[in-house]
């Protein structure tokens, strides 16, 4: 038997096991029975882990006072829905996104829900203002809800997070942004195989409680930030629909055509042999391409290719290649097809110089403006390279577009952006298992010129212009997280410029 005050005595030493492993890279602490007790008889070592102990160690030397993130005693309320049974249809007026779109500048919705979904649909609706945080699978990457996300439905897979005070929520956000907050949230994740935290886990986490006057400056700087994000869809929304009204383009679904011999039971159309292109899959001959280039020829003055030196310069796609990481700070930042439409792509790797560094200056490297393109997996997704990503590198799985000009290459992004150009753009898909195309293929897809030059050029100049809004705000939103490591997180006992 042990007595109660003889806990504080006792120590546990936690420490994964392995095998055939050099001592200097284990990872290992010694944790006391007290702390297994207060993380609810908790004996996974991910709770009790390195990185997580020295967050809160740090945090510890804070000159501000602590409270707790979330919680009564703390500086938010956070919740998430339950689980429910969804009910798909092809169109309908109640859209739905994934949670792992929350990181996306633009994200477009993964489906579309039927009204007879037997849960409460508007508690699934994010709100202005809440912050949210992925809680499942991948944790802890967050955003924060403006125009461009409020009131639109997510799963269930989210927690939702409203800051008690307004000027908080930016701080709490930024707070979320930090090394030192992932690491926190981490260390509370369970599952074995598809990991989860829950609301209840954020009344943990401790974090700094500065003034009122350091918050609020933080706070503003990530509303101002996602004030630009927002701004510039809104320019990239109306540079879409300049672009269909100039080719009078009707929405894609009423352009689509129907199939012959509808009573055979089956889709099926017919093939000219001059027009098989030597591809007898049969998805590259869907007669939506046909109607979708019919209908350009209409109304376009011409329709060439991204391969005409007119649009592009050069066509880039990596070949594969072993990768040699570094550590933050080391290398070049490096990330894959799965970030793009990311303005600070989640999950960044640092590729090393030493090895990779001619690769990186030949195929791998970013340009501001540059023209991006997912080529393998989820084929067809586009984005603009912003200013930030100048000198940055990503994987062989995004084909870059370098644009003969500044005068095209925002008119190109606009047009492969919208659903005519992924059309135009998946057409070419080939694989068994996993889609791809090629930097050849890349380069017959159609573009249109249009009639009106001018209207192209305004186009291209709103398209250019959302782009310098987003690398403003990502700037924005690196200052709000500098501030928050260096003037609240890691701040000295001295005066602190406000």
């Amino acid at each position: 038997m042990v007595r109660a005050g003889a806990l504080k005595e006792i120590e546990l030493p936690l420490v994964i096991e392995t095998t055939e492993l050099p001592e200097e890279e284990l990872k290992w602490c010694t944790v006391r029975l007290q702390e297994v007790l207060a993380k609810g008889n908790r004996l996974e070592a991910s709770v009790f882990n390195i990185e997580g102990k020295h967050a809160r160690e740090v945090l510890k030397q804070c000159k501000w006072p602590l409270t707790v993130f979330a919680g009564e005693k703390g500086l938010s309320e956070c919740y998430h829905r339950g689980r429910f049974k969804r009910i798909w249809v092809e169109k309908s007026d109640l859209p739905i996104f994934q949670p792992s779109q929350i990181e996306e500048i633009k994200p477009k919705p993964t489906g579309f829900l039927s009204s007879l979904t037997r849960t409460d649909i508007d508690a699934l609706r994010v709100r202005k203002g809440q912050i949210l945080l992925t809680c499942s699978g991948t944790i802890g990457n967050c955003s924060f809800v403006g125009k461009t996300l409020d009131k639109q439905i997510f799963s269930h897979d989210l927690i939702r997070i409203s800051a008690k005070k307004e000027t908080d929520a930016g701080f709490l956000y930024a707070f979320l942004r930090t090394k030192i907050s992932n690491a926190l949230v981490r260390t509370n994740q369970y599952g074995a195989v598809v990991k989860h935290i829950e609301p209840e886990h954020l009344e943990d986490i401790p974090i700094p409680n500065p003034p009122d006057i350091l918050k609020k400056k933080i706070h503003d700087l990530i509303i101002k930030s996602y004030d630009l994000r927002d701004e510039s869809n809104v320019l990239l929304d109306k540079a879409e629909a300049l672009l269909y009204e100039a080719l009078d383009l009707p929405p894609l679904d009423k352009l689509r055509p129907r199939y012959f011999n509808a009573g055979v039971g089956l889709r099926n159309y017919s093939v000219k042999l001059s027009k098989l292109d030597g591809r007898f899959d049969g998805s590259y001959h869907v007669p939506i391409v046909e109607s979708i280039i019919k209908q350009l020829n209409k109304e376009a003055a011409e329709v060439t290719t991204v391969g005409d030196p007119r649009i592009s310069v050069r066509v880039i796609l990596p070949g594969r290649f072993a990768r040699v990481y570094v550590e933050e700070g080391q290398g070049t930042v490096f990330f894959g097809g799965k970030q793009l439409l990311e303005l600070d792509p989640a999950n960044k790797k640092y590729l090393s110089l030493i090895h990779h560094g001619e690769r990186i200056k030949k195929e791998l490297r970013l340009e501001k403006n540059m023209v991006m393109i997912t080529v393998s997996g989820t084929v067809g997704k586009a984005a603009l390279a912003p200013e930030h990503w100048e000198g940055w590198a990503a994987n062989q799985h995004i084909i870059r577009i370098v644009p003969s000009s500044l005068n095209i290459a925002g008119y190109l992004y606009v047009f492969l952006a919208t659903d005519y150009g992924h059309e135009l753009i998946t057409r070419f898909t080939y694989g068994a298992v996993v889609d791809e195309i090629d930097a050849s293929q890349v380069s017959q897809i159609a573009v249109p010129i249009l009639k009106d030059a001018s209207t192209q050029k305004e186009i291209n100049h709103l398209a250019l212009e959302a782009n310098s809004k987003r690398a403003e705000a990502y700037r924005l939103e690196q200052e709000a997280i500098k501030i928050i490591n260096e003037e609240v997180i890691r701040a000295e006992n001295k005066e602190v410029a406000i």
